[in-house]
């Protein structure tokens, strides 16, 4: 059972959990005597707000004996660096605006900040100057530090609260507890953690409201009523250990602290008088319900309601926030993005309440239309669709801003089946499962037969640690040594499962073409991958006939860029007809696009004169409209370069001079209309309608974070002399 963390705090003071150093601290340099501290003037600095990890937040300073905040504008990383060496941490990794974390109260003492990053206290960096600001504090600034401490710093990021009991933690436990219960646990006693062990709450005034943000919290998109009649039967034979006896919600709070929270105290000799401990039930949201086998939940949407959908998460239930809108699949600007509208999204999905409403791009940058910005929500709409926002044009936002989610999930306990051994990294290594019943568990090894990408893919999700870099076959450099049974073999994943198990596998034997532990399933995982996008609308206005002589294509034939009746025809007579196009390939994702072959393994071809870094990069076919194919063509990955990139983006891979090739992060591969093999032959291919489909990465040699975005389809119409192509779009 997975326990949930929470942090209490006092009924009257709702929202107040601030993490206070005992001293301000300036230098950018180790200090050994945190009590002298240059520049800072006597000020004194925190993080709060809420919800947030102990090294990030709202930044407060006092000054003369007043705490306030800092407003957003011309916020930096720069200063965000001289804002944690001041709370005692070594750097930044990023910082937040629009308040983030709540908004404060009091003063706004700095605005317009503009710093280096080496300064030794935020009294060096230009400004406004004290208290002179224009903003609210719906722009207060937060920083993101380093979880690493400066030498010497003590007594910073301690927790101030008005009561000594706090809400560590909160759970469900299952009333009855023997046999074998599968996970997650949708159903049981609220406990919270509190400093003397696990306690249950009272379920006087209990509401649904109450179960509502337990739900969510726990990783649950709703409620379900319960039997309560078999739960106070229970009670009357159990003892209990109450220590919450009043609970009041609303319903749309993200976690369970920011509701109206009242503790027994020590010396209460009567404990819930006549009542039973809270009791909850929760759905499962689609995906850990198909995964259970239990029956798909069905949330129902009106009709014509916009989808929604996360993309670039290196975990289930966290990605880019991205909406339909009249057809076309858009970002979510981030301005006044919050916990509200984040759950919102997260519920939406099957998941729980969002554990992180995320800015700035944090899940990497969309591409096309943003639909939305400033969207305020309640917490109560069963759509992002349903609340306020603003209408948006294009200089408004840019896709910098694309807001993003982690929601809070159930837990399923499925990385306690896998593991890695002998990598040299958490991250790489050998697969080992376990297999087994209670009392006679034991750990094997994978066949590696047909391990590949999509299978690394689900093993790394399980393992909770992202994308799978590289799916390994042969794994005899990472000779674990003690476990040499091979317990799984034929392992066929779809890329979408969360676990090993749930993927198509020998179920009564194991069979391995490749016996020894040398041939066994070796996984390289990473936090961030690629996403390769076709721009669908270029090669819509681009495409075209041409009849090209044969004398013209002795370099194409030699790649096999033509049909096979090319073979037989009368060199180098006649001619070929070729649908032409250009295409315009975007790596929306959070890391490079690399070849899988190392530059040592690519191929020089003379005739063009370029390396293939892949012998397969791009798939092209003509299909009728019941998908039978007709004509097909393919695109090696000659010349895998940076052809163009966004405005703050640099390029990185360049194949002249046989330089390195991939696509950088916010760059595209241009390969246009006019060059060899951007066709497809259809010399053979009758009049008639037909289909066009475009499919990158078709045989998935390099990890992607979505394969589902891979392929493009366009209907073509071909009447023997001309052709027209329509309706392009992204799916099969």
């Amino acid at each position: 059972m997975r326990a949930v963390n929470v942090c209490y705090c006092c009924p009257w003071r709702l929202l107040l959990l601030h993490f206070l150093c005992s001293s301000s601290m300036g230098s950018p340099s180790p200090s050994t005597d945190p009590e002298k501290k240059v520049g800072s003037q006597g000020l004194r600095f925190r993080l709060a707000g809420f919800p947030r990890k102990p090294y990030e937040g709202r930044v407060e300073i006092q000054r003369a004996g007043e705490w306030g905040t800092i407003c957003d504008d011309d916020f930096t990383l720069q200063a965000a660096h001289v804002l944690c060496r001041e709370l005692g941490f070594t750097e930044a990794t990023g910082w937040t605006h629009s308040a983030k974390y709540g908004p404060g109260t009091g003063r706004i003492w700095l605005d317009n900040l503009s710093c280096k990053g080496t300064e030794g206290s935020v009294t060096e960096c230009a400004s406004r100057g004290w208290g002179n600001s224009d903003c609210t504090h719906d722009e207060d600034a937060g920083v993101i530090c380093k979880d690493q401490r400066l030498p010497g710093f003590s007594d910073s990021n301690v927790i101030e609260v008005d009561h000594q009991l706090q809400v560590e933690e909160v759970r469900l436990r299952p009333a009855v507890e023997w046999g074998r219960r599968p996970l997650p646990v949708t159903e049981g006693l609220v406990e919270v953690r509190l400093p003397e062990g696990w306690s249950q709450v009272c379920d006087k005034g209990w509401s649904a409201h109450n179960s509502h943000v337990v739900c969510g919290m726990l990783g649950f998109p709703g409620e379900k009523r319960v039997n309560m009649a078999f739960y106070r039967m229970l009670a009357q034979k159990k003892q209990h250990s109450f220590g919450l006896h009043s609970v009041a919600c609303v319903g749309t709070e993200a976690h369970l602290s920011l509701c109206s929270l009242e503790f027994y105290r020590a010396n209460d000799t009567t404990r819930c008088a006549g009542g039973s401990p809270a009791v909850v039930s929760c759905m499962l949201g689609p995906l850990y319900a198909t995964s259970t086998g239990q029956k798909k939940q069905q949330h129902s949407k009106p009709q014509g309601e916009a989808s929604v959908r996360l993309k670039g998460g290196a975990h289930p239930g966290e990605g880019r926030v991205e909406v339909l809108k009249a057809g076309t699949w858009g970002t979510v600007c981030d301005r006044k993005w919050d916990l509200q509208a984040a759950s919102v999204v997260c519920r939406e999905l099957g998941f729980g309440t969002a554990r992180e409403a995320l800015s700035g791009a944090r899940m990497g940058q969309g591409m096309g239309a943003i639909h939305l910005s400033e969207v305020r929500c309640s917490g109560q709409e069963p759509s992002l669709w349903k609340c306020p926002s603003k209408n948006i044009t294009a200089e408004d936002c840019s896709h910098s801003q694309d807001a993003a989610v982690r929601c809070n999930l159930p837990y399923t306990g499925v990385e306690t089946k896998i593991r890695l051994s002998g990598g040299r990294s958490r991250y790489e290594g050998r697969v080992e499962v376990q297999i087994g019943v209670p009392g006679h568990l034991r750990w094997g090894l994978i066949c590696g037969d047909d391990w590949g990408t999509l299978e690394a893919m689900v093993a790394c999700r399980q393992l909770g640690l992202g994308y799978a870099n590289h799916g390994l076959q042969e794994t005899w450099y990472w000779d674990s040594g003690n476990v040499t049974e091979v317990v799984m073999s034929g392992v066929r994943c779809t890329g979408s499962e969360l676990s090993l198990n749930q993927c198509a596998h020998h179920n009564t034997h194991v069979t391995c073409k490749r016996t020894g532990t040398r041939f066994t399933a070796g996984v390289i995982c990473s936090e961030t991958a690629s996403d390769l996008l076709l721009h669908s609308a270029l090669v819509q206005e681009t495409a075209y006939i041409e009849d090209r002589p044969l004398h013209m294509l002795y370099c194409a034939a030699e790649e096999n860029c033509l049909a096979s009746s090319a073979r037989s025809a009368n060199w180098p007579y006649g001619h070929r007809r070729l649908l032409r196009f250009s295409s315009q390939i975007h790596n929306l994702g959070r890391a490079d696009f690399r070849p899988k072959a190392g530059r040592h393994s690519w191929v020089w071809h003379e005739c063009h004169g370029h390396y293939h870094s892949m012998d397969i990069f791009t798939h092209y076919d003509i299909l009728t409209p019941n998908g039978t194919k007709v004509a097909e063509g393919h695109k090696a990955s000659f010349c895998l370069e940076d052809t163009e990139c966004q405005e703050d983006v640099s390029k990185r891979y360049e194949c002249a001079n046989f330089g390195e090739q991939g696509i950088t992060v916010g760059c595209w591969d241009l390969y246009r209309h006019d060059i060899d093999c951007q066709w497809i032959d259809i010399t053979d291919v009758k009049p008639g309608n037909y289909i066009l489909q475009v499919v990158i990465n078709p045989n998935f040699e390099v990890a992607e974070s979505d394969f589902t975005n891979n392929a493009m389809k366009c209907n073509c119409k071909y009447d023997g002399h001309r052709i027209w192509v329509h309706n392009c779009h992204i799916g099969r």
